[in-house]
């Protein structure tokens, strides 16, 4: 689907995909954006869009800025959390949107509709003045930032999820814990491979580089730029937590693992001697062979003297283990 849009001082006006031309023509700055991929060619022939632009979004390129002889070309990508098909339950989803604005034109491609892009084209709509007033590289900003916020939401859910995860871990172990640490360090790294490019990126635009972004634009992009910037340290810092709460998960699991071991050593050191006793009284030599064979085995109380016998040293070790601090 195209639709194009056109807006000037005094306000904005909407024209059918049809009227394409009619569009680019017309007095004001024009904005069209194609939402769908079979209508790019038409859109880039109309404007003089570079077929490799059109490439770059139909491939879901990296994030970057290029400079054309006609207009300045954007790549960022849209990222939000959303049911994946893997064994995780939510994943970084990404969407690839180009940006191309020349002297008084702006196109954007995407594959679909998009939120940010919906919102800024309805403000233009609503005749707002400051969008009205300035000229695509402004506009392209807008969807940028736009774009740029909605990472922190993401940044956000997957705080809120390690944090989650982290009250989990002094719970006890479970494997849930591990496969959701897994999780949201998986969704750190894609995102980590949308923002970075995406700050270097901008900060073409913010220098002022492409001769298509003007002196008066370049402040609103070195806002972005900084919005990438802190970003990027929370992506590190949230890397970081999530490296700290597996860390944390494993010495937890350890050290449970350490517990049950030292009990089971603690039960093996009781049997111990009371195997010993049992196997000495259960060597069956004949007492009438000899004076020294068993001579216990004749006695009236021998069996409960020995049972007497081995409950008492297990009482005792039990004692000493305590003293020790090992139960």
């Amino acid at each position: 689907m195209i639709s194009a849009l056109v807006y000037r001082d005094d306000g904005a006006s909407a024209y059918e995909e049809t009227a394409l031309d009619a569009a680019r023509d017309a007095e004001g700055t024009t904005w069209v954006r194609a939402t769908a991929a079979e209508d790019f060619e038409r859109v880039a022939e109309a404007f003089g869009i570079h077929p490799l632009s059109v490439e770059d979004v139909r491939n879901d390129a990296r994030p970057k800025a290029e400079e054309y002889d006609e207009y300045t070309f954007v790549v960022v990508r849209m990222a939000t959390l959303r049911a994946g098909e893997q064994v995780f339950e939510e994943e970084v989803q990404t969407r690839p949107v180009g940006l191309c604005f020349g002297d008084d034109w702006l196109v954007t491609l995407t594959r679909r509709e998009l939120e940010p892009i919906n919102y800024v084209w309805n403000a233009i709509e609503r005749e707002e003045p400051r969008m009205l007033r300035f000229g695509p590289d402004f506009v392209a900003y807008r969807v940028i930032d736009r774009i740029v916020d909605e990472y922190f939401g993401l940044l956000d859910e997957v705080g809120e999820e390690i944090e989650l995860i982290e009250d989990s871990i002094f719970e006890g172990p479970d494997p849930e814990v591990l496969e959701g640490l897994n999780a949201v360090r998986r969704d750190l790294l894609s995102f980590r491979k949308t923002v970075w490019p995406t700050r270097e990126a901008i900060g073409v635009l913010s220098r002022g580089d492409p001769d298509y972004v003007r002196e008066t634009t370049e402040k609103y992009y070195r806002d972005v730029y900084d919005h990438l910037v802190e970003l990027v340290d929370l992506t590190e810092t949230y890397r970081d937590l999530a490296r700290g709460a597996r860390d944390i998960y494993l010495n937890t699991l350890s050290q449970s693992t350490n517990e049950v071991m030292k009990t089971l050593t603690v039960v093996a050191t009781i049997i111990l001697p009371l195997t010993l006793v049992v196997g000495i009284f259960g060597m069956n030599f004949d007492p009438g062979a000899s004076a020294f064979n068993m001579p216990e085995l004749g006695w009236a109380y021998g069996y409960p003297a020995t049972m007497l016998g081995m409950a008492l040293v297990s009482v005792v070790l039990l004692v000493y283990f305590r003293r020790e601090s090992w139960l």
